[in-house]
């Protein structure tokens, strides 16, 4: 019932295709029953050597026989190969429509979504979930019901020359299917699912892992320092190695039980025989059960990964409709229109989901329009996620956020994102031209307006030194950008959108000095008439601001300028003076 769901799922992404996918079948059916057809005439031109020995001349029908077993045998891989093109057809068309199906779901999913699932897992389930549907239904699929349509017409062969031998063959099948059922039961499933989370995990770790290196080499730490990785690697060897081991004997005893079909033929002959002469009869029988028996060694394998295969499949999909089920964020019947970029939270919190405490917990503050507010606090406070509720990366528990005195969730996404703008840490460009990676904030923006905003961006000794200008492609023959250029890079494309409301996430974080006064720079043209909320660890870059509030444990824990808060002996005044005491220990090591 599972694996007739599965394929109709899969076929719903077929279109027109599907029907490819149905003469597949049909022709793996034929195919497998005429690569059955060269055993016949084996079969006769055996009896016809027995019968006619030793006057060998006879034998007129040995030529034409065995050109009809050739004939046969060429007809199935002809066959064959025409139903793998079909298969294969529909194949690449239904993994290809699952991907942009998944993609086009994702691009509709909260922003926080990625963070909270991992890129390396969601990009395993893009890519090589729907490579797993591709291999099933462009190789599998035919191949099951040509492993189907064997065994029916190998039963029919079996008991059609000779009762006796056939029923003697069915005996290594039973016991072969009893050690396969050991392996490839019911318990296989959670074994399969296990398998590919152990998988997931250890791929998206090591993307995370991959992803650190600078900072690995940067303090001279080792592959320990990332537990959780090293952690997802032991936890995949210890279940290969259990699961080995838990098929290990079942493995074995299938093993020998589908190859051993020769000794009970054997028996079976010398029990007939009696200990006397062998007969014409039961030499022909055996002779031509030796050779048969092996195709029912083949088509047990088959059956066998048939079952495997399947539960692969499933867990494809599972894994597939992990994100497919996931609920986009609603769009508003009656959308509402924000003129100002005023910012307001009102008794706001959030959790992530499987986290026990609340990220953000009863925050309410205000920003007026033109006004810049910054977060600050210890690691883990709330700082990003109160931003990134802002433009609804994740949707809030209760309370409300508003731009303009409008809820957020009254505003469509489109303009929302267009009022919102986010300079990162850590920003990324794209492998194309400088010019396009700007050009992403408005893909309608002419040339003049692209070198305005890096003009403004102070990006103009980035573009003296590429070969091409703004039309210099990142990231080929040589071309790279330090952390401080791709940042000003980012913040020209921030400039070219224009949203009212920035904000700024560690945006100087990992700029040198020299990048760091120029990103500065680009930054006080960004925040002209703009509402800004910074988040920042370097309390120099937020002594300026309109107010900043010190967030801890999820909570505001106090605000204000940055002068009543140094006078207070809260935990502001302990941060600006542990601040100072660094910077001057750094002056001091300089020296």
């Amino acid at each position: 019932m599972k694996k007739n769901k599965n394929l109709s799922e899969l076929m719903s992404y077929a279109g027109r295709y599907k029907y490819l996918t149905c003469l597949s079948l049909v022709l793996s059916v034929i195919s497998a029953f005429f690569a059955l057809l060269p055993f016949v005439f084996i079969f006769l031109i055996i009896r016809e050597v027995i019968e006619t020995a030793p006057n060998y001349s006879e034998a007129v029908n040995i030529v034409q026989n065995g050109w009809m077993a050739v004939l046969s045998a060429l007809i199935s891989i002809v066959v064959y190969i025409g139903a793998l093109m079909c298969s294969h057809l529909s194949a690449f068309r239904i993994a290809g429509n699952l991907r942009k199906t998944l993609m086009a779901h994702i691009t509709k999913l909260p922003l926080g979504f990625i963070g909270e699932m991992g890129s390396g897992k969601i990009r395993r389930i893009v890519n090589e979930s729907s490579a797993a549907t591709e291999t099933y239904l462009a190789h599998q699929l035919p191949d099951m019901a040509g492993a189907i349509a064997t065994p029916l017409g190998m039963i029919v062969m079996l008991f059609l020359f000779d009762w006796r031998f056939g029923l003697i063959c069915l005996v290594p099948v039973v016991l072969g299917f009893a050690a396969m059922f050991q392996m490839a039961g019911p318990k296989m499933e959670d074994d399969m699912k296990n398998y590919q989370n152990a998988l997931a995990d250890m791929n998206n770790e090591a993307v995370e892992y991959v992803r650190g290196v600078p900072v690995v080499k940067t303090f001279g730490q080792t592959v320990h320092t990332f537990k959780r990785f090293k952690g997802s690697i032991d936890s995949y060897y210890k279940f290969c190695i259990a699961y080995c081991k838990k098929c290990r004997m079942p493995m074995l005893f299938y093993t020998v039980c589908i190859n051993s079909a020769f000794a009970f033929l054997i028996t079976l002959a010398l029990i007939l025989t009696g200990g006397g002469a062998v007969t014409r009869s039961i030499l022909l029988s055996l002779i031509f059960y030796v050779i048969f028996t092996p195709v029912i060694a083949t088509s047990m394998s088959k059956v066998l990964f048939m079952s495997e295969n399947g539960m692969v499949v499933n867990d494809a999909l599972t894994r597939i409709h992990s994100i497919l089920d996931m609920q986009p964020l609603s769009e508003p019947q009656n959308a509402e229109h924000p003129m100002n970029p005023s910012v307001e939270f009102k008794n706001v919190s959030f959790r992530y989901s499987g986290a026990q405490t609340d990220a953000i917990h009863n925050i309410s503050f205000q920003v007026q329009p033109g006004e810049t507010v910054a977060f600050v606090g210890p690691s883990g406070g709330g700082k990003t996620t109160a931003a990134e509720l802002i433009s609804r990366s994740f949707d809030v528990n209760s309370g409300e956020i508003k731009v303009d005195g409008v809820n957020v969730k009254n505003i469509r996404k489109s303009e929302l994102m267009e009022t919102v703008s986010y300079v990162f840490q850590d920003s990324r460009l794209l492998k194309t031209s400088v010019f396009e990676n700007v050009r992403l904030a408005k893909p309608n923006a002419s040339r003049q307006e692209v070198e305005n905003a890096l003009h403004r961006a102070q990006c103009d000794d980035i573009l003296a030194k590429l070969p091409d200008g703004m039309d210099t492609v990142i990231g080929t023959k040589g071309v790279y950008l330090s952390g401080g250029e791709q940042q000003r890079i980012a913040i020209a494309r921030v400039i070219l959108k224009d949203s009212p409301i920035i904000i700024l996430d560690e945006a100087t974080a990992f700029a040198d000095p020299e990048n760091e006064s120029l990103v500065q720079r680009a930054f006080e043209d960004l925040s002209k008439d703009k509402t800004v909320i910074m988040i920042a660890h370097r309390l120099s870059t937020v002594r300026n601001a309109d107010r900043i509030y010190v967030l801890k444990d999820g909570r505001v824990a106090e605000y204000g300028t940055h002068e009543a808060l140094a006078e207070k002996k809260g935990l502001y005044a302990k941060m600006w003076k542990d601040y100072q005491t660094s910077v001057r220990w750094k002056v001091g090591g300089a020296g």
